[in-house]
């Protein structure tokens, strides 16, 4: 009988050794996954932000992330003053910024 047992440790040792391979193999396909699918496109997506909030300027014609379409007026520091509508003025942090419209799009709506 004891033959037996110890052919059986001894065979659930060498498999042993595959099955953490094949755990690491899993784990690095889940990092691969989430790599591609989460962490890049957001880093990217950030990064076209941050682009477009810096190239902002005067009578840039923008859309904000509450739906609101106005004209930047002024530039202060990591605010914007944007003109919504004639003599109506607010103020607005230039990151809530979500697009920017070509000119004239303002005048036609």
């Amino acid at each position: 009988m004891s033959l037996f047992i110890s052919t059986a440790h001894a065979a659930g040792e060498a498999a042993a050794q595959p099955n953490m391979m094949a755990n690491i193999l899993m784990i690095a396909v889940f990092i691969a996954i989430f790599y591609f699918l989460i962490w890049r496109p957001q880093s990217k997506r950030a990064k076209e932000h941050r682009a477009l909030v810096e190239s902002l300027g005067v009578g840039s014609e923008v859309v904000f992330a509450g739906g609101l379409m106005g004209k930047i007026t002024k530039i202060e520091g990591d605010f914007a003053v944007v003109e919504l509508s004639r003599g109506v003025e607010v103020k607005v942090q230039r990151a809530s910024v979500i697009s920017v419209l070509p000119e004239g799009t303002l005048n036609n709506l």
